[in-house]
């Protein structure tokens, strides 16, 4: 699970820093209109899924579903659910499983393999991180928000069966500094800027 001192720590962080955060036009576009589609799942007393969607799914998607379930948690927003997915399954990688263990996510790893799971806890949100494609269980099959995370999943999967809305949101990828000196922390701050992001979003709801 994760501990809940840090968890709260870096929620607030998160939010603090996303209330000066200074966003191009079309990235706050993007960001309203999800917005908008989360009120009115809520204005309709639905759930409101979100799944993030990035080519292999094991880095900006991954980052993008915990700091979604983080904030949504923190924020007394349970009727948020996040998920991610990609076009293809590789694993979470192990980088990016680093980078939110040191953020102050508990990741408690319950299965081994080329595609470890890990338990991850916010609250009363709970989910199992691994890699998997966008309809793979357990993600939801219909009424979500597909959230294209990256530029070659947007190109790649112009068309979602069963969102209600696509949206694009894409960040840099940090696989671009494996095997570097900088990984750790390109990693780190790539992860940071997607949690800020979506803070920016949460606090306009």
């Amino acid at each position: 699970m994760v501990k809940p001192a840090k968890e709260q720590a870096l929620a607030a962080r998160l939010l603090a820093e996303s209330a000066t955060l200074t966003l191009p036009e079309e990235r706050q576009r993007a960001l309203l209109a999800l917005r908008d589609y989360l009120l009115s799942k809520k204005a309709a007393s639905q759930i409101a899924q979100l799944v993030f969607i990035c080519t292999h799914n094991s880095r900006r998607s991954q980052f993008a579903q915990a700091m979604t379930q983080l904030l949504s948690a923190y924020c007394n927003l349970n009727w948020i659910q996040s998920y991610s997915g990609g076009t293809e399954v590789t694993a979470f990688h192990p980088t990016a499983v680093a980078a939110l263990r040191g953020l102050g996510f508990a990741m408690e790893k319950i299965s081994e393999g080329e595609n470890p799971r890990y338990r991850v806890a916010a609250g009363d949100l709970v989910a199992e991180f691994f890699s998997k494609k966008f309809d793979d269980p357990p993600n939801p099959k219909a009424q979500f928000a597909a959230v294209m995370v990256c530029s070659s999943a947007d190109a790649g999967c112009p068309f979602v069966p069963g969102a209600d809305v696509r949206i694009r949101l894409p960040f840099e990828d940090p696989k671009d500094a494996d095997g570097t000196p900088q990984a750790e922390e390109v990693y780190r701050t790539r992860a940071l800027e997607i949690g800020r992001t979506l803070a920016w979003l949460f606090r306009q709801l």
